[in-house]
């Protein structure tokens, strides 16, 4: 199974990405932590190709650290600059600014060199929807300068936002690509509430989570639902269910709340750090 989909301001904002690479001396990707790969548009890498990158792996506070770890190295093995961020946390910011500036130090030497005063970096801020894109920017710029929500799609144009005296970033909206080939590529992101809920069935979302938990975290899924394995899913549904009182009329298990529970418990941290990928 294939899902697909292309709203028309992604495909805007794709061209807009294209031409405005010229103006920019890097780019920086923002990836959900808890599934690195699957969050980075194959279409951006295209578009990217050899501009110097960073790699900010966004909301690791919800990730498994040994996990990001894996990841960073990952990322770095492969020629780009990478930081692992939670955005409540100055100091994870601060590493932004402070690898921005490794990447861009040999180009202003040079310059400094010829005896041109160079202007300050500009980069542009790329990654899919609901990422945490506007989070970042505002913690950047230490004030609002981007439109934040917890839908993905918020930000819909492009704008310069000035960085203290660091450098220029120019913000663009979070841009998906048109279908994704792999079908776990899809469930991970619908896990982790990067794509919206419509676009699949919530059941099978839930089903994917506890079978993430089951094979990669069965102590946490022990601590929060009160069992570490299951052979049957329905069994699985129905000690949630009934545990949690997630019941209808005379007592059967409500399985549309349950699967909610199982999701909303995911996204809010409430089971514990998870990772869907490892590298």
């Amino acid at each position: 199974m294939s899902i697909q989909w292309y709203p028309g301001h992604m495909a805007k904002a794709r061209r807009e990405v294209k031409e405005n690479l010229k103006l920019v001396d890097f780019v920086i990707e923002l990836v959900d932590a808890r599934a690195p790969l699957s969050s980075q548009n194959p279409m951006l890498q295209e578009e990217i190709q050899d501009k110097p990158k960073l790699v900010v792996m966004m909301k690791k506070d919800l990730a498994d650290p040994g996990v990001t770890k894996e990841w960073i190295d990952y990322f770095d093995s492969t020629f780009s600059h990478a930081v692992a961020v939670d955005v409540n946390n100055p100091k994870n910011i601060q590493k932004i600014a402070e690898a921005s500036r490794q990447i861009t130090e040999e180009k202003l030497e040079k310059q400094r060199a010829k005896g041109i005063n160079p202007r300050n970096p500009r980069a542009m801020i790329v990654g899919i929807p609901n990422v945490g894109k506007s989070s970042l920017i505002n913690r950047l710029a230490h004030k609002k300068k981007a439109e934040t929500g917890d839908k993905p799609g918020v930000t819909k144009k492009q704008q310069w936002i000035k960085v203290k005296n660091e450098f220029e970033l120019l913000d663009t909206p979070g841009i998906l690509w048109p279908k994704f080939e792999e079908e776990v590529t899809g469930f991970r992101l619908a896990a982790i509430g990067t794509i919206k809920d419509q676009i699949l069935p919530q059941d099978e979302v839930a089903i994917f989570i506890l079978n993430h938990l089951k094979e990669r975290y069965p102590e946490q899924l022990e601590e929060r639902f009160g069992f570490s394995d299951f052979e049957d899913v329905v069994e699985a549904f129905d000690k949630i269910g009934k545990k949690r009182g997630a019941l209808e009329a005379g007592g059967v298990v409500d399985y549309e709340k349950v699967a909610e529970i199982i999701i909303q418990d995911l996204r809010s941290n409430r089971i514990g750090r998870i990772s869907f990928e490892r590298p």
